[in-house]
């Protein structure tokens, strides 16, 4: 019996890693021969560092660099084992979380740390890049990363611009001729699951400004800063990223990914399903077994579990799905991949002890769940 383990984490209670060994725990109760493949699994936000350095046995590199509003800060990036590849959250050094609400200013927050982390990771002989750029606080197109990775932007008296989305306007030219050299070598991949184009009612001030701090008028007066620099790197690049579809992703990061690194924009399950190499994992596999806290009807639009059910399904191998919750309008999804959803909780709990007792509940559903299948293939189902 192979079964795979690819849950995402349960979020507040188990890591992904947490979770497959608890999936591990459950199935040699009642299958002590069986072989478990252990894939911890994220969606290229919180965690995904943590998958995939488990994954491969790779590090966690810490770090100084510059916060979002010009703070020093210990950010973290991943080293992959095995290989050269890089697994960076922007999040850890330029994150929303990383400002306390009644400071968030989109005009001053600045992705120079994010930068900061790519080149470290340059410096640790990194050829490949990972990057997920969920949770930002900034508005800045990217200019602060690129800064820090060699780039200049200068206003019309040939001064660098300021840190922060509300200098942008003053931009007049831009100065490639300092960008790191080793960056022409290194493949870099985004996880990106936001769609927005970087200007306009659905682009990057307007969907995500207020929640970075931005007021109506903010709102107003990044969005002109982000079409002036659109029209400077189409002046200057001869590239078009106003209406690029994830351009406006973590405020306008995923323009200045794509403008100037040539980045590669995709759904972070499909990146991380690519990076774990999944699928050579699931296509003789028995089982695989996925989950995370909540599955609902939302999990159809590209959650890890969907994911990793789409995978499976390519190679006609059953899938179970563990959740803490599982909402209205899973039905759909026993159409794409799933065989069976089953909840862990043992009965009615605080969601206090429903999160302490996560591994736990996880290892004996996923008991209660090998029985029935030991069962089956007695009788030969």
């Amino acid at each position: 019996m192979k079964f795979v383990l690819a849950p995402d984490s349960f979020k507040e209670s188990m890591t992904a890693k947490k979770a497959a060994l608890a999936m591990e725990k459950g199935i040699l109760a009642v299958f002590p021969d069986a072989e478990c493949r252990i894939v911890p699994m994220a969606d290229g936000g919180e965690g995904t560092v943590d998958s995939l350095v488990s994954m491969t046995n790779g590090e966690i590199i810490r770090t100084e660099v510059l916060g979002p509003l010009g703070e020093i800060v210990i950010a973290e990036y991943g080293l992959l084992g095995g290989c050269q590849t890089a697994v960076i959250e922007m999040a850890s050094a330029s994150g929303l979380e990383l400002i306390k609400p009644v400071d968030r200013n989109p005009f001053l927050t600045t992705t120079y740390g994010t930068g900061e982390l790519i080149k470290h990771a340059l410096d640790k002989g990194a050829s490949r890049i990972l990057i997920g750029i969920g949770g930002s606080a900034t508005n800045d197109g990217g200019v602060g990363m690129l800064q820090a990775l060699g780039a200049s932007f200068k206003d019309a008296m040939g001064n660098e611009l300021l840190h922060g989305g509300g200098s942008l306007d003053q931009l007049v030219s831009i100065d490639l001729s300092g960008l790191d050299e080793r960056l022409k070598y290194v493949h870099i991949d985004v996880a990106c699951d936001v769609t927005n184009p970087l200007i306009g009612k659905n682009g990057a001030s307007a969907i995500f400004g207020p929640q970075k701090g931005a007021t109506p008028e903010m709102v107003k007066k990044l969005d002109q800063n982000l079409f002036r620099y659109a029209e400077i790197i189409k002046q200057e690049l001869g590239k078009d990223v106003a209406y690029l579809e994830g351009a406006g992703a973590a405020g306008g990061l995923g323009a200045g990914l794509m403008a100037f690194l040539n980045a590669r924009l995709k759904k972070g399950v499909d990146l991380v399903i690519e990076y774990t190499r999944l699928e050579d994992q699931v296509k003789d596999a028995d089982y695989v077994f996925t989950g995370e806290g909540s599955i609902d009807g939302q999990t159809l639009f590209g959650k890890t579990p969907y994911g990793v059910a789409m995978v499976a399904k390519k190679h006609s191998v059953p899938v179970v799905a563990f959740a803490g919750r599982i909402g209205n309008g899973v039905e759909p999804l026993y159409d794409n991949g799933f065989t069976a959803i089953i909840g862990i909780l043992k009965g009615v709990t605080s969601l206090e002890e429903a999160l302490n007792l996560g591994e736990e509940n996880l290892a004996f559903a996923v008991e209660n769940t090998c029985r029935v299948l030991k069962q089956s293939r007695r009788d030969g189902i």
